[in-house]
């Protein structure tokens, strides 16, 4: 069983991890998340500038948002909490 690590120690080379955050509500999320850098925005086209670079997830399949995540796990690898042990 995977444990999450804190978002400090994620990849930051575009690759997409389960991102762990708490929203304006206080409402904890997980969500599929990918650090983009401003170079990669500005490759993506349009006017970007380095306080949009960040973790950023879908909402739905046309929306993202960026986030501010607490800690992280790969892709993938959620902790299931009814897992039996061996």
């Amino acid at each position: 069983m995977s444990k999450n690590q804190p978002i400090s120690t994620a990849p930051k080379d575009g690759s997409k991890i389960q991102v762990f955050w708490t929203d304006e509500d206080g409402q904890e999320n997980q969500s599929i998340g990918q650090y983009r850098s401003v170079d990669r925005l500005k490759a993506g086209g349009g006017e970007w500038d380095e306080t949009d670079a960040g973790w950023w997830i879908f909402t739905d399949s046309q929306t993202q948002k960026k986030v501010s995540p607490h800690s992280w796990q790969p892709a993938g690898k959620i902790d299931d909490e009814d897992e039996e042990d061996d």
